[in-house]
């Protein structure tokens, strides 16, 4: 459908900002976003994921490191010869033209053909299904509507790489839901080069088909979306991703024994660790029982919350709380609660790295 479009694959290598007065945005960040695929910026707010955006696109000049699309390099190229497509999180439309001229005003600047131009209006307002929304203007539109438009107004202009900036963050949670759908399903029939940001890791986790996770101007991990789930970086990727979050002991290793909170539990043999560890449980894994399993701990429920089809258990183990999932019934105030050690995620407890039983390679780092 996009004959004209060519995805291009960005390559960036060590890119670091610094703000007059001291500030550093971004701290020798590097990835690859390739072809065919979403690759999503996502971390806290002041993370860094807007500044990186910024930088691809050509609004900010990064301090040092360099970008590469299709290995051409991006120094010194204005933002308008770029051949990116950046959808903000306000929309930006222009208010005082119709749908139709704010989809077709980049391409009159390129000096395209009258007729290209209402070709390729035709087809992103029916892929977007916003052909009967042309003739009005974006204040007569809902916020979806406008979100919408947004998106074609990059669509259009087929470039090798979008750029989205929390595209959806303006939208309630309903629609946002909807449109999450229709972007996953768009970005596949486009085959487009996508980076996008978010600080929603429920929708980064649905779109993406690598996450780039970022924390004060640095990379700590990039991967797949169940990679970094079920093999987090450290003890901060682990905590973020996921919802609800990851129960986590602090503790310490005696004598090939974790002793944390309530728990004495046995230390996998080739785990190497310095005295303090973390032990990260996540909610799903944890089997909840009225009768005593074996290797279970004793535990007091605190409170249940209903969530859809299960129930969410805060549970108190001696003197530390557990989440777990379970199915909605009555249970006591005093349960059982075990977890399968093959699911156990531990970290170290001074630099937060995760620790990995057997081979201490095979993790996914940023280069």
């Amino acid at each position: 459908m996009h004959g004209g479009m060519s995805a291009g694959e960005l390559v960036a290598e060590g890119i670091r900002k610094d703000f007059p007065g001291g500030t550093r945005a971004l701290d020798g960040v590097s990835f690859t976003a390739r072809p065919g695929r979403v690759l999503t910026l996502l971390g806290p707010s002041g993370c860094g994921k807007s500044t990186l955006l910024r930088v691809v696109a050509g609004l900010e000049a990064p301090t040092d490191g360099r970008l590469t699309l299709d290995g051409r390099p991006l120094d010194g190229v204005p933002p308008g010869k770029r051949d990116v497509g950046f959808v903000f999180q306000n929309y930006a439309l222009y208010p005082h033209l119709s749908v139709t001229r704010n989809l077709s005003l980049g391409l009159e600047a390129r000096g395209l053909p009258r007729g290209e131009i209402d070709e390729r209006i035709r087809e992103t307002a029916q892929m977007l299904g916003i052909g009967e929304l042309l003739g009005r203007r974006p204040g007569q539109l809902s916020g979806g509507q406008q979100q919408r438009v947004a998106l074609g107004r990059a669509l259009v202009r087929r470039p090798r790489l979008y750029l989205m900036d929390e595209p959806l963050s303006n939208l309630d949670a309903l629609l946002r839901e909807g449109m999450r759908a229709e972007l996953k399903g768009l970005f596949r029939r486009l085959g487009a080069t996508v980076l996008y940001v978010t600080h929603d890791q429920a929708e980064a986790m649905s779109l993406s088909d690598e996450i780039l996770l970022l924390r004060e101007g640095r990379a700590l991990q990039c991967a797949a979306p169940l990679e970094i789930y079920e093999r987090p970086a450290d003890l901060f990727t682990a905590t973020f991703i996921g919802s609800p979050r990851l129960t986590v002991w602090r503790g310490r290793a005696e004598g090939g024994i974790f002793v944390g909170g309530a728990a004495r539990i046995p230390l996998p043999r080739e785990l190497a660790h310095g005295p303090t560890i973390d032990l990260g449980v996540r909610p799903e894994h944890v089997v909840v029982s009225v009768g005593p399993l074996p290797d279970a701990w004793p535990a007091r429920l605190e409170v249940a919350e209903p969530l859809g089809d299960r129930a969410l258990l805060t549970l108190r183990v001696g003197d530390e709380t557990l989440r777990a999932f379970s199915p909605h019934r009555a249970w006591p105030d005093s349960l059982f609660a075990s977890v399968d050690s093959a699911r156990f995620l531990w970290f170290d407890g001074e630099t937060g790295r995760r620790l990995e039983s057997g081979t201490a390679g095979g993790l996914d780092w940023c280069p």
